[in-house]
């Protein structure tokens, strides 16, 4: 695949819906049957949708309502104290990215913060480059895993793709040692689970 630019103008937030497959890759690999799981830039719902359908336990946020409205309004990248919450077991979301990735990284930071159980956050598949990055992933012992998307997302919901690649990154709640590299797809007819 090609990495072409966009010429797609972006907003403030603007609503990126992340395609139900997108999500059930993560959970081919990372299963979320009983957690508490928090979806702080839940847009409408997509995501939310297909981890309760999978047996989670969703609180929904954002810092805007489209469609469906929220369980609590809130701005992740400016609310609450550091420190990890009691009230649930796992962060999941498509973060909004920012110029240069930089709202992804303090996503990323304060998630880490915030929740001492797993994160995955929907991010673009060179999200782990550079040296800048090393404390959210080399450097963590916390990070487990990146799942690579063979397939792009569709973020405008009309089956046009997107020009650029995008994988899952894990944190677990303990020391992992080596992170994982894994991959996952759309499920196409005969494929098994």
């Amino acid at each position: 695949m090609t990495v072409t630019a966009s010429n797609f103008a972006r907003k403030a937030n603007d609503l990126y819906q992340t395609e139900p497959w997108a999500t059930e890759v993560l959970l081919r690999h990372f299963p979320v049957a009983g957690l508490h799981v928090w979806e702080p830039a839940a847009g409408n719902h997509m995501m939310a949708d297909v981890l309760r359908v999978n047996g989670a336990k969703v609180l929904t946020s954002d810092i805007a309502t489209y469609d469906r409205a929220h369980d609590t309004g809130f701005d992740f990248l400016a609310g609450l104290p550091a420190g990890p919450s009691a009230f649930f077991d796992a962060i999941i979301t498509n973060p909004p990215y920012g110029k240069g990735n930089r709202d992804a990284v303090k996503f990323a930071e304060l998630a880490l913060e915030r929740c001492d159980g797993m994160v995955a956050l929907l991010l673009t598949a060179k999200f782990d480059f550079g040296k800048t990055r090393r404390h959210l992933f080399q450097n963590n012992p916390r990070f487990m895993a990146k799942i690579a998307l063979l397939d792009r997302v569709s973020w405008a919901g009309n089956g046009e793709t997107g020009t650029e690649d995008h994988a899952w990154y894990v944190w677990g709640p303990g020391s992992y040692g080596t992170a994982r590299m894994l991959y996952g797809g759309k499920q196409r007819e005969g494929e098994k689970r």
